[in-house]
């Protein structure tokens, strides 16, 4: 009788340390676009030059991109935090994520040789390689979320 009292108990803990991981996850995920966002938010026109070194899209869209993309990833930073309109911050910030990323191919595919600009100066001598694996795992940390979002209470009920 024992072992059944402690039981709830176990599942309990269990069910506690697993959101507790998940809400590093969405730290750690969040943290990352916050901190992108703030340094291309901080100078709008060096990321207008880093989005145009793309050679994808006209100088007045960039600059539009410039001043408005960095808000949209801290505000949808933000929703992950909070967890306020939590699956439509997740969509947005894997979309964005995935199209940097085939600019980039793109671009590497071209020729170009371009700084990302994703975090400012901090990147500015990145590889590719080095740039392709983060945006990988960046995207990977958002599908994880964004799997748990959609699958998780049906999967946690089914056990």
């Amino acid at each position: 009788m024992k072992t059944a009292e402690k039981l709830p108990t176990i599942n309990y803990q269990l069910s506690t340390n697993r959101r507790f991981v998940w809400r590093i996850v969405d730290f750690a995920v969040a943290g990352i676009f916050i901190y992108a966002g703030a340094l291309k938010a901080i100078d709008p026109v060096q990321f207008a030059s880093d989005i145009d070194n793309y050679k994808m899209l006209p100088w007045p869209v960039s600059v539009a991109l410039a001043f408005y993309l960095p808000w949209l990833e801290i505000l949808c930073a933000l929703g992950l935090v909070f967890r306020f309109l939590y699956r439509g911050a997740l969509s947005i910030l894997s979309a964005s994520i995935v199209v940097f990323t085939l600019a980039t191919i793109g671009a590497k595919v071209r020729g170009l040789d371009i700084t990302c600009g994703c975090f400012g100066h901090a990147s500015q001598n990145w590889s590719f390689p080095a740039h392709l694996t983060t945006n990988l795992a960046i995207l990977a940390g958002l599908l994880l979320l964004s799997f748990k979002a959609t699958f998780g209470n049906r999967l946690q009920n089914s056990i």
